[in-house]
């Protein structure tokens, strides 16, 4: 089944909300070191789509993981909760869920844990 998702491509300011979210979550110590803080997260092909914060690897040169921009992770091969904020764990990467997208975030979450059922499987590598 197909699904559109309306992704909006303009810069956006946070809300108070989402600033107190982002705050909590920097303040909790996580079971591994965090590669980078995701808002507005919704997950779509094993793989999660958010604004990312403090990412370990920004490059303010070439502007790549910068404050404030929309990345999408590798595929996520283990998802838990841990105290109060989604851990997300990619194959290199680590990332905290301090909000997920208005509607569509937690869903897409709860779609993403029933159909893995703890098992996940990965998007094969591309053959060019």
């Amino acid at each position: 089944m197909v699904q559109n998702i309306d992704l909006e491509v303009h810069e956006k300011r946070h809300t108070a909300f989402h600033q107190k979210r982002l705050e909590r979550a920097k303040a909790q110590v996580f079971d591994t070191p965090v590669t980078a803080f995701l808002s507005d997260v919704f997950i779509t092909s094993c793989t999660a789509v958010g604004v990312t914060f403090e990412h370990k690897n920004q490059n303010a040169f070439t502007g790549r993981f910068v404050d404030g921009h929309r990345i999408r992770t590798s595929d996520i091969q283990r998802a838990e909760k841990q105290g109060r904020f989604w851990v997300l764990t990619t194959m290199n990467s680590t990332y905290v869920v301090s909000s997920f997208k208005r509607e569509i975030g937690r869903a897409s979450l709860h779609k993403f844990l029933a159909i893995a059922k703890g098992s996940y499987h990965h998007t094969p590598a591309s053959r060019h």
